[in-house]
């Protein structure tokens, strides 16, 4: 075995490295594996890409359907100009939102509304774009709607976010209790995470961090895959923690 032979092993070992290093710098898992990597070499890598990287290869099939949403986008962008109907505006206005372009979301389920006002989906739609614009006195209406109509609307998403959004437009009471109902129904990170972010912005640290705790102490029971999906909001009860501790 030359040197040739040699010098393609080493090279192997540190592209495992490097491809180990930098999913944990984008994916955050847990803190112990950085140190797996860096005492073990190449071997902690391979361990670290079969038990974490490779199941995240299971997430990437929603990220393949990004190309025919996309597609369908400028499908209905085409069709919208001869057929502007609210039937049009709404299915594209869940698709923008899907895609995380809420301006354009909020833009369609504006026009849809104009047309007709016979149902409250897109009246939430536009409130969840609204409360991702930071648009939260011109979400509070739309989610109440929704919420009347439905109180359990989106999986109990509904009521938590109408609970944030009256948080912030200082609306305290109502989100306090708002809040005290959407938790006792909902195990959403997202409502429990919201809720610490009340409590915080009302003085009381010791429940904030012990909503924020809560985030993370689902982790213990959740399947893998369940886990790299809601490491956003592990990352965000992270950081709320820190601080708090200051």
């Amino acid at each position: 075995m030359g040197p040739l032979f040699f010098f393609f092993i080493s090279w192997w070992k540190l592209v495992l490295m490097a491809v180990a290093v930098v999913h944990f710098i984008r994916r955050r898992p847990d803190t112990y594996w950085i140190f797996i990597i860096l005492f073990l070499g190449w071997i902690g890598a391979a361990v670290y890409i079969v038990v974490e990287v490779i199941p995240d290869a299971g997430l990437l099939r929603s990220s393949f359907q990004v190309f025919p949403r996309r597609r369908r986008i400028h499908e209905l962008e085409a069709a919208i100009r001869d057929n502007p109907s609210a039937g049009n505006y709404e299915e594209l206005g869940l698709l923008y939102l899907d895609d995380g372009d809420f301006a354009k979301a909020r833009a369609c389920y504006d026009r849809s509304i104009a047309q007709r006002t016979d149902s409250v989906d897109p009246f939430y739609r536009r409130g969840v774009a609204e409360v991702e614009l930071g648009d939260f006195a011109a979400a509070v209406p739309d989610l109440e709607r929704a919420i009347e109509s439905d109180p359990s609307y989106d999986f109990h998403r509904g009521v938590g976010l109408l609970a944030h959004a009256y948080a912030e437009t200082g609306q305290a009471e109502k989100a306090g209790k708002l809040f005290e109902q959407a938790t006792k129904i909902s195990t959403s990170s997202e409502t429990y995470y919201n809720y610490a972010l009340f409590l915080h912005a009302q003085g009381r640290a010791d429940e904030a961090r012990e909503w924020a705790q809560k985030i993370l102490d689902k982790r213990a029971t959740m399947p893998g895959y369940q886990k790299r999906r809601e490491r956003v909001w592990f990352r965000k009860a992270y950081g709320l923690l820190a601080r708090l501790r200051l």
